[in-house]
């Protein structure tokens, strides 16, 4: 079982999501925040595998709650559920440790889904939110990627669609131990730990195509 953790500050949506999570067999609800100050202590309490967490909530916003939970467990995995799309939210989450952001229209499946996905250490970044955050953060011209070789960007690009080590090493035919050596090159050159905070990055310094490959 997977155990989740919520925090929002309205109850209409933290009734609406422990309903979706109890159709799921392999998730379960432990535990309820109101804050971020609540989901901090939670998360330390409980222990979840998973946090959907919302951004602006009272006494501490999602990004700072995200920001502790991480660095006092970074094993835990957070998925935002917020009602923005601000590009600069999408990216700051990512860069305090969040490996998914979801918009709160998302449906049942796509929820379960990336809750899934995050746990199992993927990025849990919907195509079109990717593709449009790519797209606003790119520059019009050649990549500033200059240090990241060939296969580096490759990679990245997969990663930065979810993909893990076994898909990404059966779409480019190599190793997984080489997909590993690849990645491990990529976070020491940006300088970042996760997966999440590498595709925030690279958003950031336009080392991502307009559109990942397919």
């Amino acid at each position: 079982m997977i155990r989740v953790l919520i925090a929002d500050d309205h109850p209409v949506v933290r009734d609406g999501l422990r309903s979706i999570l109890e159709t799921a067999p392999d998730l379960t609800l432990v535990g309820e925040a109101r804050d971020g100050l609540e989901a901090v202590r939670l998360a330390s309490e409980l222990s979840p595998d998973v946090v959907l967490m919302d951004l602006r909530m009272p006494a501490m916003g999602g990004i700072e709650a995200i920001e502790q939970i991480k660095a006092r467990d970074p094993q835990v995995s957070i998925v935002i559920l917020t009602t923005y799309d601000d590009d600069e939210f999408i990216v700051r989450g990512l860069r305090a440790g969040a490996r998914g952001y979801l918009l709160k229209d998302t449906g049942r499946e796509a929820l379960f889904n990336a809750i899934r996905n995050a746990h199992a250490g993927a990025l849990a970044l919907p195509q079109d939110v990717a593709d449009r955050v790519i797209a606003h953060l790119s520059p019009p011209r050649a990549s500033r990627g200059e240090e990241l070789s060939p296969r580096e960007l490759e990679v990245l690009g997969l990663v930065a669609q979810g993909a893990g080590n076994k898909q990404i090493a059966r779409k480019l035919r190599i190793g997984e131990r080489t997909v590993k050596a690849h990645v491990t090159g990529v976070f020491n050159k940006l300088g970042v730990t996760t997966r999440a905070q590498a595709v925030a990055v690279a958003l950031q310094k336009g080392l991502l195509p307009q559109r990942p490959p397919e």
